[in-house]
This record gives C-alpha cells, structure tokens and sequence, in this order.
C-alpha cells in the first residue's frame, strides 16, 4: 500500500523554542499519539498505518528531527512529554492511548507518570521499561556508540536512493524495496542532508541509559511488544525472557509481553508482520 494515499495533514504546534510538525491521519477510531524514536520521524509508523487503516494516529516530528528539526534547546525525555502535552492541547485531546516506540516509549511512560490524567493506556515496543546499558558503556562514549546511526549527518545525499542503500546497510531484516520504507527516509531528506539533531540524539539517549524512570508508577493498563534479537538474527533482545518477568512481577497493570519472532528491534515497527502485532495491541488497549 502507499502510505501517501491515505487520509493525512500536517500540522505545526507551538512549543520551547519553536514549532513541532505533527502528522494526523484520521480515520475510524479515536486518536493515539505515536511517539517515534531516537534517530527516526513520524513516518516511523508508516507500516501501522497501511496495516490498521481504521487506527487513527497523531504522529509528530519530535524535537530535533525532521519536521521538527530547527525547534531550539535542549532535548530530553521530560521536554519530549511536555511537548506532547502541547499537542493533546492543541488539537483539543483530553486522555488518548499513547503507543511509543524504543526512546519513544520512554517519553510514553515520562508522560503517562507525570501527567497520567492525559493517558488511557500505553503500548511500549521494544522500549519505555529500563534496558541495561552496554557493558562498560559511560555518558562520554555515546558519540562512539551511536557512531552508525549519527555518521549519516556528516555527508550529503544525491537522493533517496543513495540515502536508502546507506541506511538499509545496518538494518539487515527491512526490505530496500518497501515504498515504506522509502517515504520514511525521504522525510528525513532536505537538500540531500538528513534533518536529524546529533545533541538532541545524543541527550535523549543519555536520559534513556542513565536517568531515572518512573514506570514503577504507571498506572493504567501497559503493552509491550518485543523484538526477537536486537540489530539482525541471534543478537542479544533489548528484553531478555528474565527481564519481561522481572517487569510483570513489579508492574500489575503490564500484560503478558508480546514478542515477535523473527524480528529485530525496527522490524517490529517498521515491517507489515511486526505493525499488525502493534496494531492488535493498540486496539487491545483502547477497548479498555
């Protein structure tokens, strides 16, 4: 399906230090607000939308990408959920499932905890719970770290085509052929340059490693929705088996995980089989 057939608009909200871009695709049911990741755009969830057209999806740039990339000041999980309360308020939304993924979900869980009244129930995939950090890994090594994912912002692009070969190189389980795939990628694209903030990268990731979470105190009904391995076949999960019943002997409200097999951590979003896990999620979470 072509995502760019189907019902959207683009809007722009106020916040700190200048305006995000936020997505709307309407369609059946009630509004979700989706919550892309650390490096990603709100065409993250171009396969959600092809495979749950009755969803309907508020999707923003966050802060520091795309869209959203020339909003001023410093990036965090605390900002990204007081950016998200400016967009409930400006399309006039009272409570909505928030559906979050990999740094995504950490804002969703930011946002459910300090302002729960805002959120119905959340959907985490293959994020928003605490994930160990690498062995040895400190503040000052995330530059090397992130190495792969920030080496784009240091050439320029002669179109989509090179940006897409370059990309699909460390994403070995996305096909380069989805047209998906392709809409996502171009939405980073202005002038052969990626729209994505390396400070804002590198301080959201820092929050997610190293602050401190409040998920011991979400409330409202929790889905999580996990990847097989990490980046390709046989790579350690960001949630191992022990750590999801960890999580469910703490967390009440967390229902038994969903994990897909055979993905890694973006085909759970960014594949047809993975997006219709989600979908049932969200959907499970909304007829609460």
């Amino acid at each position: 399906m072509d995502v760019t057939l189907m019902r959207s608009d683009f809007k722009t909200v106020p916040v700190d230090g200048g305006s995000l871009a936020v997505e709307v695709a309407e369609s059946d049911s009630v509004p979700v607000l989706a919550i892309h990741g650390v490096t990603s755009n709100c065409r993250l969830w171009n396969w959600l939308r092809a495979s749950a057209p009755d969803l309907s999806l508020v999707m923003p740039d966050l802060r520091g990408r795309a869209g959203s990339f020339g909003v001023r000041g410093r990036s965090s999980l605390r900002q990204h959920a007081e950016d998200m309360v400016r967009v409930l308020d400006a399309l006039g939304l009272d409570a909505v499932a928030v559906c979050g993924m990999s740094m995504g979900g950490f804002v969703a869980v930011e946002l459910a905890t300090e302002w729960p009244d805002r959120v119905r129930g959340l959907v985490l995939v293959d994020g928003g719970l605490p994930m160990s950090a690498p062995a040895g890994l400190t503040p000052e090594m995330l530059p090397a770290a992130f190495a792969p994912q920030l080496g784009r912002l240091a050439r320029s692009f002669e179109g989509v085509d090179e940006y897409l070969a370059y990309f699909t190189r460390n994403s070995p389980l996305l096909d380069p052929a989805d047209p998906l795939l392709r809409d996502n990628l171009a939405h980073d694209l202005v002038g052969g340059r990626v729209r994505l903030s390396s400070e804002a990268v590198l301080s959201d990731a820092e929050d997610v490693f190293f602050g401190e979470s409040s998920w011991l105190g979400l409330a409202g009904p929790v889905e999580l929705v996990c990847a097989e391995w990490s980046v390709g076949p046989d790579t350690p999960p960001a949630y191992p088996d022990g750590a999801l019943a960890g999580f469910r002997s703490q967390l009440p409200t967390l229902r038994e995980p969903r994990r897909i097999a055979g993905t890694d951590h973006a085909a759970t979003i960014m594949t047809h089989a993975g997006a219709a896990v989600v979908a049932d999620a969200i959907r499970d979470v909304m007829a609460d």
